[in-house]
């Protein structure tokens, strides 16, 4: 199979002996003495296997079922056998902070160890399975708090896998389409501080670009509708429909799933549906594409590590090599989600609909807006914490929009295209 010179997103290494041997270092971590007590989301989800038996057949056929011809490693066996292994890694991966590597970025360390596993047929089962996400979105909880702590500070430093190298500072700048880090971003430069004022991994993740870097481009015409993350634009849907078979091999859209079963789903049958994602290296807040008044804002849970099934093994062409960045619009209808409603102060779009999507390793879709506020196309609705991440904007089948992709055909291919810049127009 042709890879990409990178991985799409640059969660997962593009180079696959280098990701096989990381997944290697980290069972040879996780299997010190010190990391055989699980922590208690850990032990949670050795419970649930031990003492479901359908739970525990799944994860007994799912390593079974990934074809050996599809593992790249010296033994020609996959690196985690057993869930007795995926445990110890678990529990091993939730104390630590993602470290930096230039030539093969693991910027979503769950999703790696997993990349096989959810390609199957058992996994595909699994990981759609409502008690294995509860107790997936505990241990993603687990790790949450530790990333937004003190300690996991620590890979925020100058060495080669630390995150403020100047290998690292020079690709986040240049995947902002600038030149330097500090001129870009809030942070100190006063090289007082190694860690440039961040406090945390979290911190530093969600980091702001400095007043006046991203301005709101044409902030006065309503008609314009500007892009809500600083992403790449992935697919354009139109005359989307109520309910569709998403789980099949085209993976539709399906407006019933996307919002689960929202009472307002109707009103965007037949309309317009736009998808872009983020990099590992962007910028991760989100922003209102118009303005106007948050009238419905909530979170859904679901899946952390689905991918289509047809994007597994089960793809005559060949598993995803990165799962689940093929998986997309599959995602929007499985993935924990947030999704805001904004009634537009232009009649033109009325009630648009926003939808935060996380996939792989992303724990926490965080709303910051409240129901009743107005915002000015451009101010900020919420952010992703951690992991990887893909965005959504419905329109109404009214609303006639003309999106402007700066040149580019969307795709798992595409670039970034600057938050808050123009991305669509309404006539």
């Amino acid at each position: 199979m042709t890879r990409r010179k990178y991985n799409v997103g640059k969660w997962l290494p593009s180079d696959q002996e280098f990701e096989n041997d990381w997944v290697k270092k980290i069972y040879k971590e996780a299997q010190t003495e010190e990391n055989q007590h699980l922590l208690p989301p850990v032990q949670s989800l050795k419970d649930l296997i031990e003492s479901d038996r359908y739970i525990w057949n799944l994860f007994q056929m799912m390593f079974d079922e990934i074809p050996v011809k599809d593992v790249d490693t010296p033994a020609g066996t996959p690196q985690i056998r057993d869930y007795h292994q995926l445990l110890l890694v678990l529990n091993r991966i939730i104390q630590r902070a993602p470290e930096f590597n230039k030539t093969g970025l693991v910027g979503t360390p769950i999703n790696a160890v997993l990349d096989y596993p959810m390609g199957t047929k058992a996994g595909y089962v699994l990981f759609n399975n409502p008690k294995v996400n509860k107790i997936f979105k505990s241990i993603l909880d687990y790790w949450g708090h530790y990333l937004q702590s003190d300690a996991s500070a620590y890979v925020l430093n100058t060495t080669d896998k630390g995150w403020l190298n100047p290998y690292a500072l020079s690709e986040m700048a240049k995947e902002a389409d600038g030149n330097n880090f500090m001129d870009l971003f809030e942070c100190r430069n006063d090289k007082v501080d190694e860690k440039l004022g961040f406090r945390s991994w979290d911190d530093f993740f969600t980091r702001v670009f400095k007043p006046g870097v991203r301005p709101v481009i044409d902030e006065d015409d309503q008609d314009v509708i500007a892009n809500a993350c600083e992403s790449a634009p992935f697919r354009i849907a139109r005359n989307v429909p109520l309910k569709a078979k998403f789980w099949i091999k085209g993976q539709p859209y399906s407006l019933l799933d996307l919002l689960h079963n929202d009472p307002w789903t109707s009103k965007f049958e037949g309309g317009t549906l736009y998808q872009a994602f983020l990099s590992a290296l962007s910028y991760h807040r989100w922003n209102s594409p118009v303005s106007g008044t948050v009238v419905k804002a909530y979170n859904l849970y679901g899946s952390y590590y689905g991918e289509a099934y047809n994007q597994g093994f089960a793809n005559p062409s060949g598993a995803d090599p990165v799962a689940a960045n093929d998986s997309q619009a599959f995602l929007t209808s499985t993935a924990t989600r947030g999704v805001i409603f904004i009634r537009s102060d232009n009649p033109k779009i009325g009630l648009m609909c926003f939808v935060a999507v996380g996939m792989g390793d992303v724990s926490n879709n965080e709303i910051t807006v409240r129901v009743g506020q107005h915002v000015n196309k451009g101010d900020q609705l919420g952010m992703f914490h951690f992991g990887g991440s893909t965005h959504v904007l419905l329109f109404r089948p009214e609303v006639k929009v003309d999106f402007d992709l700066h040149g580019q055909t969307p795709g798992i291919d595409s670039s970034n295209i600057k938050v808050k810049d123009v991305i669509a127009r309404v006539e």
